[in-house]
């Protein structure tokens, strides 16, 4: 992966698209004339500040900066380079090209990092996708910061050197010191901070109905609305969905790992993420904060809890165009991102539960604290969501306040259902979903089409008198109707039933509390 004639040198390196990494060829060229440091191939700022990043660690690690025209070109040129991913590279290559490094030393191998002045190496973003894109290339060693190596070597197949200064990158390269061999340990940790052990369902106190329709929610992959005054513990069942959710593949970590490695979100030294993502932005977030994109493009929220789950608090507070682009994520299962100098693509399945109180002042289901607003007030409030958003989510869930004997204070009320028992049907459900849906493109309930869900979801006369009952009452659209029927195909999971009952649809229909208020 490097050459040199005279004074040619090329390194291999690797850069970012959306979450997915290219090889980068650096090349640095070394002739006759004026001094002068040259970057072409699309870099940007970041990048073209590398020169003088260079400059310095080459002269503080002690090795001699070439007097002469330096030209660098990243291949291929019509990319754009971002980032100072590329200073260890460029490093390299003014090494070997003025003769301080041999180049053979630099056969099949790649490099990556930042450089501060006095030669150390800084970690960098996007490394796992990085170690993916140069094993691929045929690259056997790859010399990354000591603060992504960790993260490097999740990927089999790839020989990782964790390197600490541009001298000992040098050090290893020549063959006068043996590298480190990095961790593959993976750390069982959530991206967003928190530990799952301290959120457990058996530490709520009532809220049975609430509880169930989570619960279905983990086992089809459906998307929830939790309705209820302040205080009844909306955000408190939210956090502790991931917690009943199957266990990662390990298809699945890498693919959160590459993602949270892109946006910056892995701390030095953290390896494969093992924990399902939970994400709550707060309501002032931005469409672009929420969907990824911006002049350079970032990962968004949406993406940032795929796999995992998108808590949205105070639903109708955020604002209604930034919600408006939640809808094409939400059915397709990724976000893409198109603009006049790129084109991304993130992937962003995830499961969404929102919560919002009934009116403004969150007491309208209150049963002792009275309500101020007005019939109006309550329309324009909830008028801040869509309706074809809220189409989109499966089970909307009424939670009212918790009486004391519920509340698991002191001796009063048992103590909740844990997480573990829960997660337990939930794996059992998502197995029976699995066996039946294999060799199709959907997973789990929520990701059935309508020619399936006609399939998975066949009615009896009772069962089909009732959802017809429902749409006259309820005025649900054709797309509320399907949903109701995954809803009702995943909670027949649940109990183990091959058919669906008019018991599975009666309870289906349930969890469209929004459909029943407005009806």
């Amino acid at each position: 992966m490097t050459s040199s004639q005279g004074s040619l040198a090329r390194v291999a390196s690797a850069s970012l698209q959306g979450v997915d990494g290219f090889v980068v060829d650096v090349e640095v060229d070394l002739s006759q004339g004026l001094p002068h440091f040259a970057m072409v191939g699309l870099p940007d700022a970041a990048v073209r500040e590398s020169r003088e990043r260079v400059r310095a660690a080459i002269k503080n690690a002690d090795f001699d900066f070439p007097v002469r025209r330096i030209t660098v070109n990243l291949a291929p040129a019509d990319v754009r380079k971002e980032g100072p991913r590329f200073d260890v590279p460029i490093a390299l290559g003014v090494l070997v090209a003025s003769g301080q490094l041999p180049a053979s030393s630099l056969e099949g191998a790649a490099a990556l990092g930042e450089l501060s002045l006095t030669g150390a190496l800084k970690a960098v973003h996007g490394v796992l996708p990085a170690a993916l894109a140069v094993r691929a290339a045929g690259c056997r060693r790859f010399l990354v910061p000591e603060g992504n190596a960790a993260e490097a070597a999740v990927v089999g197949g790839l020989e990782v050197w964790p390197v600490r200064t541009l001298a000992h990158a040098v050090e290893l390269l020549c063959g006068r010191e043996a590298p480190a061999a990095p961790s593959r340990r993976a750390r069982p940790r959530r991206p967003g901070g928190g530990d799952f052990a301290e959120v457990d369902f058996a530490d709520v106190g009532g809220q049975e109905h609430a509880k169930r329709a989570l619960e279905i929610a983990a086992a089809g992959g459906h998307n929830v609305l939790l309705i209820g005054p302040p205080g009844t513990g909306k955000t408190m069942l939210a956090r502790r969905l991931p917690g009943v959710l199957p266990e990662l593949t390990r298809e699945e970590s890498l693919e959160i790992t590459k993602i949270h490695s892109v946006a910056g979100c892995l701390p030095a030294g953290a390896g494969l993420v093992v924990s399902r993502p939970f994400r709550s932005p707060h309501h002032t977030v931005s469409d672009v904060g929420l969907i990824g994109g911006g002049a350079t493009p970032r990962v968004g929220e949406v993406s940032l809890a795929h796999l995992g789950v998108l808590f949205l608090d105070e639903l109708p507070e955020f604002h209604r165009h930034v919600l408006e682009v939640l809808r094409q994520p939400i059915e397709d299962g990724h976000v893409a991102i198109v603009r006049a100098g790129y084109s991304v693509d993130y992937p962003a399945r995830f499961s969404l539960v929102a919560a919002m109180n009934p009116c403004p002042c969150g007491n309208l289901t209150h049963p002792t604290k009275s309500c101020r607003c007005s019939p109006a007030d309550v329309a324009r409030y909830r008028s801040r969501v869509s309706g074809p958003l809220l189409d989109r989510i499966d089970l909307h869930v009424e939670v009212p306040p918790v009486a004391w004997g519920r509340m698991g204070v002191g001796s009063a009320g048992p103590p909740g259902e844990p997480s573990e028992r829960i997660a337990r049907r939930v794996r059992e459900a998502r197995g029976r979903q699995a066996r039946r849906l294999k060799g199709t493109r959907a997973h789990m309930n929520a990701q059935l089409v309508p020619r399936q869900v006609r399939a998975a979801c066949r009615l009896d006369g009772p069962s089909e008198e009732l959802l017809r009952s429902a749409v006259s009452q309820f005025g649900l659209s054709a797309r509320g109707v399907d949903r109701a029927l995954k809803v009702a195909r995943t909670i027949a999971d649940l109990g183990g039933a091959e058919s669906l009952s008019v018991e599975h649809v009666a309870e289906a229909l349930q969890y469209r509390a929004l459909d029943r208020m407005e009806a």
